[in-house]
């Protein structure tokens, strides 16, 4: 790994990092999951009521990972509904909190997270803020590259908003009808709009899917970061590294 990453070869072997957001630079990844969970159960809860059903729980140890981590927002929605196997109108970007659509329930989960944000701040990861400094140190461009369409506000609450030549967002993606993760678009539109080859970069990523999403775009070093306990996933799934935190990279 200190080879792999040692300050000196950085340049040689390639001209971009590309970090994903929640759970490698900041840990926003729990709060994400929580919000999934009490916007998923009160729909569920009141569709349960309604229609004479059990109630079955958003589960976030197996429903978050499998269905929703990683994508974008109304992707995610998406997922988990085919699972349970519910059928809503997809509705538009405009639908508010409490319309029982696809982007209604997306825009509830959203709510949630902006009173977080609010409310509780963000915290970074360390070992991840002093890779970012030193692969900058280096020469080397970064991106971040998130579903997340609460990107900007979460970099900015962070105070690591101006250390990103590009960012690619949930906004952007939406904007350009990129496909979320494990599709590789998001992270080929950073490299293409940093003018890098894909071979040339590195790509850091928490979640199966992005893992994915950096393997699936052929990029130089997908580097997955252990922060849920499943090593083995992220290997599965295309990482080339796994480290439990990156300050691993740094010693």
């Amino acid at each position: 790994m200190k080879e792999i990453l040692a300050l000196d070869s950085l340049p040689r072997r390639f001209d971009a990092v590309l970090f994903d957001l929640d759970g490698v630079l900041t840990a926003t990844a729990s709060v994400h999951a929580i919000c999934w969970k009490r916007m998923f159960d009160a729909f569920l809860q009141k569709r349960a009521l309604l229609q004479n059903e059990a109630y079955q729980p958003f589960d976030i140890e197996t429903d978050y990972k499998r269905y929703v981590d990683g994508k974008l927002r109304y992707d995610g929605v998406r997922s988990f509904l085919a699972a349970r196997n519910i059928h809503l109108l997809p509705g538009t970007a405009d639908d508010p909190p409490d319309a029982e659509t696809v982007c209604g329930l997306g825009n509830a989960k959203n709510a949630l997270v902006q009173q977080v944000l609010e409310t509780e701040g963000i915290g970074v990861f360390e070992g991840s803020l002093k890779l970012l400094h030193r692969v900058r140190a280096a020469g080397l461009q970064t991106a971040v590259v998130s579903a997340s369409q609460n990107c900007a506000a979460v970099l900015k609450a962070a105070g690591i908003d101006d250390l990103f030549a590009v960012r690619v967002d949930g906004i952007e993606a939406g904007r350009l009808g990129l496909a979320g993760k494990p599709a590789p678009d998001t992270f080929l539109h950073a490299a293409k709009r940093l003018g890098v080859e894909p071979s040339r970069a590195v790509v850091i990523e928490d979640a199966v899917s992005g893992v994915r999403a950096g393997r699936a775009g052929d990029f130089g070093l997908v580097i997955g970061v252990n922060r849920e306990g499943n090593p083995e996933k992220l290997r599965e799934n295309g990482a080339d590294l796994v480290v439990g935190d990156l300050a691993e990279l740094l010693e």
